[in-house]
């Protein structure tokens, strides 16, 4: 069957978007969302073409646009353009290009959408993209939702080519002499999602040729499992969860005694309240250690062990939001820990989300928790202390990631200013023999 006429289908079979709706494409350039938009057009839908101009990749970026909008034209489609300071924007937020760029981006999207009444906007992710999601989120630890891919409709985004391979559409593109632009970040191997598409990927391609077909199969088939579950801890929910006064309450015992526990525990903590998974396995050691009084933090909540029970909030401002990281874990909040030799260690441009440690100068257990005035270090490259609030301060960081700032701390010791800056004293030195490797999750 034509990529056309498979593409109609999926839109029908799932439900996409209807043949009279208003359909905003996100447009990059690239031949995914090139080829989306000819099928678009072919198909006669009422588009609208959004182009975001992250000016990262100076005249590459701007080449881009003006392919965009020449397209757009071509095929009677307004055309919106929005050039972000991108790199100025992860200076005032610490975050990555990544996270930055995409906040950006569906946040102007959403605007698009409700200012000029599109029913959807429409991203040009496929079965590749999924497919290396997957193993990102295997790489990094996750329960079965992380194990399928990038989902098909996520409240007005849709994907309608996700049922497509990389290679049907780049011969779709060629075939039908579609312009489209290469974007040379996808070579460089700086990037997981680029090392799993480039490195890991086409070797299990050496020994099953049909390995994107198989995986696509294997995803789906992983997404209606995780449906199924969810249906059924949506149940359990209401037999197992009350909530009053904003706190919700899990009744462990009233958990089924043919439901393995941990489990349950895992799928209500995680899909309400955010919780990872390797947190929600650490409260359910601390459910089997009677361990009261226990706290566990998720991005947005906070969860208690109480006799047997779990409480769980949203996390207040004046929650310290302290956790205590002993030696040979592996992981707190969203912080990985890595014991290596020095021999081990590449420190060339390493990222503000890394921490690079004298891992023998250490006392543990160690301590992560939000500032607090009085609060000093001494901040790398300089010998005198400073003050964590003139440090933010000098940095211009805003109001809400002073909030949100953590600290790393050993002994009475902030070795650590949590993705900013490490303590000069804890640096590596000559006479360093063990790292302490710490990373910030971005994602």
């Amino acid at each position: 069957m034509p990529l056309i006429d498979k593409f109609q289908s999926y839109i029908e079979r799932h439900g996409l978007f209807a043949r009279d709706d208003r359909i905003l494409l996100t447009v990059s350039g690239g031949v995914d969302s090139m080829v989306m938009l000819a099928l678009m057009a072919g198909l006669g839908y009422r588009i609208g073409v959004a182009h975001c101009n992250f000016q990262l990749r100076g005249a590459e970026s701007d080449e881009d646009e003006a392919l965009v909008a020449r397209e757009a034209a071509r095929y009677g489609a307004p055309c919106y353009n929005r050039r972000f300071d991108t790199q100025g924007e992860m200076e005032r937020t610490g975050e990555s290009m990544e996270m930055a760029a995409r906040r950006l981006r569906y946040a102007w999207f959403e605007e698009l959408r409700g200012e000029h009444g599109y029913a959807a906007i429409a991203v040009a992710h496929h079965a590749d993209d999924s497919i290396e999601t997957f193993f990102i989120n295997l790489l990094r630890g996750t329960g079965l939702r992380g194990l399928t891919g990038i989902s098909t409709r996520n409240g007005h985004v849709v994907r309608p080519l996700s049922f497509a391979s990389r290679r049907e559409i780049l011969e779709f593109a060629v075939a039908h002499k579609i312009p489209f632009r290469e974007d040379s970040s996808n070579r460089s191997t700086k990037y997981l999602r680029n090392k799993i598409r480039l490195g890991l990927i086409p070797r299990i391609r050496e020994i099953n040729p049909k390995f994107t077909d198989l995986m696509r199969h294997n995803v789906e088939r992983l997404t209606e499992a995780q449906l199924f579950i969810e249906a059924a801890v949506a149940r359990m929910r209401q037999d197992v969860v009350t909530e009053a006064d904003g706190i919700a309450t899990i009744h462990v015992e009233r958990i089924a005694a043919d439901c393995p526990r941990n489990f349950a525990v895992y799928e209500l903590l995680n899909s309400q309240y955010g919780f990872k998974g390797d947190v929600c396995d650490a409260v359910c050691r601390a459910l089997s250690q009677g361990d009261t009084g226990r706290r566990f933090y998720a991005r947005e909540h906070v969860a208690v062990v109480d006799r047997g029970r779990i409480l769980v909030s949203r996390i207040t401002p004046d929650d310290t939001c302290e956790i205590t990281v002993e030696k040979g874990d592996v992981r707190s909040a969203t912080l990985f820990y890595e014991t290596c030799s020095i021999d081990d260690i590449r420190t060339r441009d390493v990222p503000e989300r890394i921490a690079l440690l004298d891992a023998d100068r250490l006392q543990y257990p160690l301590v992560l928790r939000r500032w607090r005035e009085g609060d000093w270090f001494v901040p790398f490259g300089m010998e005198g202390r400073k003050k964590v609030s003139d440090y933010l301060i000098d940095h211009k960081v805003p109001l809400p990631e002073k909030q949100r700032q953590f600290v790393l701390v050993s002994g009475d010791d902030i070795v650590w200013l949590v993705g900013r800056r490490i303590d000069n004293r804890y640096r590596l030195t000559d006479r360093t023999e063990n790292v302490l490797r710490i990373t910030k999750e971005t994602a």
